[in-house]
């Protein structure tokens, strides 16, 4: 059993803010403590006024590796069929070692459909979605394998997603940490899913560290109910026009009560 310390992050959302608000925040929130630091892979703002101000992600996490020193960052999640899986292993070795080893690639099978329409992807299915996601995550881990020079460390795998069948089983093969929204008596079934399909392929389920978004939830309300099922990692979100990392502060202290 893997004793893990409670980890809080934060998820910038990329959306309804000028870049000049993105990197103030950023540099809040390394100072502030917070052990994360995500965005996400869209195109498009996911709420609020649909064609309001947005930004890439990719892009976006190089520039937040030289703009931090000590927080690991990645996106929550990627998309996978938004790249090919080769060039975007390439894409997260380089961001590994711009940041000195302090990405995580978080990676799903995507959902958002605009995305897809507006920039000329095949949207598919739900299941051809994950089906693609399951080749990808392979030929991921064999680039890293083969590039010149190779990562810094094992860059940490974070699959986002609670589909019992064909999600859980990827996070049992591939996964260092599971992110999920899921909630209650939800979460205590899919815990147990994934420990079945961790003893099939035969690994230990505490190596997986169990994420969950809190969006601008206080620790107050049922952070320890979380813990007490073993979560330990906790996300806060903020998008624009003006974050309020009041939520996360609290996070924070709740954080270091518990370490």
């Amino acid at each position: 059993m893997i004793d893990r310390p409670v980890r809080v992050g934060l998820q910038l959302q990329p959306q309804h803010m000028e870049y000049s608000t993105i990197r103030e925040t950023v540099a809040e929130a390394e100072e502030l403590g917070v052990d994360l630091l995500f965005n996400w892979d869209h195109f498009y703002p996911l709420y609020g006024e649909p064609d309001g101000l947005h930004f890439e992600c990719w892009s976006m996490l190089a520039a937040w590796a030289e703009q931090t020193s000590r927080v690991e960052i990645g996106a929550l999640v990627a998309c996978n069929t938004y790249r090919n899986p080769d060039l975007l292993a390439d894409m997260a070795r380089t961001i590994d070692h711009i940041s000195a080893g302090r990405l995580i690639l978080g990676i799903g099978a995507g959902w958002f459909q605009r995305d897809y329409d507006e920039y000329g992807y095949e949207f598919g299915t739900p299941g051809t979605r994950l089906d693609a996601l399951a080749e990808a995550l392979p030929r991921i881990e064999a680039r890293w394998g083969k590039l010149n020079p190779p990562p810094t460390r094992k860059i940490p795998v974070m699959i986002g997603g609670g589909g019992e069948k064909k999600t859980l089983r990827m996070v049992a093969q591939h996964a260092d940490i599971w992110n999920t929204l899921a909630k209650g008596d939800d979460l205590v079934r899919k815990i147990d899913v994934l420990k079945g399909h961790c003893a099939t392929v035969g690994r230990d389920v505490s190596e997986i560290e169990i994420s969950v978004g809190m969006a601008d939830a206080l620790p107050a309300e049922n952070a320890q109910a979380y813990y007490d099922l073993g979560v330990r990692q906790f996300i806060c979100s903020q998008g624009g026009p003006k974050p309020d990392l009041g939520p996360l502060r609290e996070w924070l202290a709740w954080r270091d009560s518990k370490n």
